[in-house]
């Protein structure tokens, strides 16, 4: 029997080889230094956060929100820089030539970041290049909203008479490429049916005419239909979600009111910044917006307007992207919805 005895080569290390590794050591460890330097004294000044949002929105009042405790506890104001129009573009573009120190934060939703991609060839922004991830903040599920004498009982007697009748049934939206048209259209492929749209310039005008009767039907949030529906002005058949949502546990989901089983519409906010923010600058904002948006009155105060918290870390936006990017890719692709 013969035994194979195997050698290590050991090659003593040069002096200029060592000379590297701990160049590199100290690299590392000056980086790692001026990395929680930057994470115990930031802010330093105050911080500006961009968005799209009108004063008095949904969005602008969770920011107002944000802002009143994170200043309070940074010892440091964030300011809030409501730009809006122009399908958010002014915004985006301010945010995107900002320097990237952790100083400048874009507040956008799924719309900037996944949808428009799809609805625009030519789009002055990449999401996913000129934007890092910086923190989720808050999502809402969308609500059939329909008038409240609607004759209609539940999401299975709306398929009911859009099959009846195909490209009779009307629904409305704040725009050509909204998420509240990319849903319609996938309830459409999903129940194999052919509806109207009639898009609006402003989410008001929407669920004024479903509550007159102008159009049957359109996707609203607690917070963008709630008023209306408070009112009796309008009822919601169901709630495009997988569970019902706290404060209308009332109200069905797609699946329990005769729609597609599993079926959602929902839009997320976030706050992203400059690509080349400092990772500690986001890692510090991140956890501190976590902190504010876990406690019992930020979460009471984002019910009030249907609004769930979305604490996660940067990473958790990414992911967010890419599947509504995927899934409203789809969707634009096959009902061949353009703004340009």
């Amino acid at each position: 029997m013969f035994t194979t005895r195997h050698y290590a080569l050991r090659t003593p290390m040069s002096r200029s080889g060592k000379a590297l590794c701990a160049l590199a050591l100290l690299v590392l460890s000056t980086a790692a230094s001026l990395s929680n330097a930057v994470a115990q004294t930031f802010p330093a000044k105050p911080v500006r956060s961009v968005a799209p949002y009108s004063p008095g929105s949904g969005p602008d009042a969770v920011m107002r929100i944000l802002s009143e405790r994170l200043s309070r506890n940074w010892g440091q104001q964030l300011v809030i820089d409501n730009k809006p129009g122009a399908n958010g573009f002014i915004a985006i573009g301010d945010a995107k030539r900002a320097t990237p120190d952790g100083y400048t934060l874009l507040q956008v939703d799924n719309t900037h970041m996944a949808l428009q991609p799809h609805v625009f060839k030519q789009l002055s922004y990449d999401p996913v290049k000129d934007f890092e991830p910086v923190a989720p903040v808050y999502f809402t599920n969308f609500f059939v909203v329909v008038a409240a004498n609607s004759p209609w009982k539940d999401v299975g007697d709306l398929i009911k008479a859009a099959k009846a009748a195909p490209g009779d049934i009307t629904y409305g939206s704040w725009g050509i490429g909204s998420v509240a048209h990319v849903g319609a259209a996938s309830l459409e492929a999903a129940t194999g049916t052919k509806m109207m749209h009639v898009p609006y310039k402003d989410m008001g005008s929407v669920y004024t005419s479903v509550a007159t009767g102008d159009i049957k039907w359109a996707f609203g949030t607690a917070a963008t239909a709630g008023p209306m529906y408070q009112a009796k002005k309008v009822k919601f058949l169901a709630l495009a979600a997988p569970q019902r949502l706290a404060g209308f546990t009332d109200i069905p989901t797609m699946g329990e009111a005769g729609g597609p089983a599993g079926f959602e519409v929902k839009t997320w906010v976030g706050l992203f910044a400059p690509a080349g923010t400092p990772k500690a600058a986001i890692e510090k904002i991140n956890a501190d917006v976590g902190k504010v948006l876990a406690t019992s009155e930020v979460k009471e105060r984002l019910a009030t307007f249907g609004f769930e918290p979305y604490i996660g870390p940067p990473a958790e936006l990414t992911k967010a992207i890419e599947r509504d990017s995927r899934t409203f890719g789809e969707v634009v692709k096959r009902a061949k919805i353009a703004l340009d």
